[in-house]
């Protein structure tokens, strides 16, 4: 069994103003999941979220399926 703890990170594409959210992808093969949190409260709650939804939610995002804020 592993002990890799999440390495978090923010998209590229934040704004730096503080409404992001951070993922962990590195625990996607290992884990099977890929953990998301809110960037503002990062020893808060974090979502766990199977690949394969979060590989559809990136794509949706991407090609603009999603609509705009």
């Amino acid at each position: 069994m592993t002990t890799e703890s999440p390495r978090w990170f923010t998209s590229s594409y934040s704004n730096n103003g503080g409404n992001c959210v951070e993922v962990a992808t590195n625990l996607a093969h290992v884990h099977g999941v890929v953990p998301v949190r809110d960037s503002k409260r990062p020893t808060g709650p974090a979502l766990s979220i199977a690949p394969h939804a979060f590989s559809a939610f990136v794509c949706g995002v991407k090609d603009g399926a999603l609509g705009n804020a």
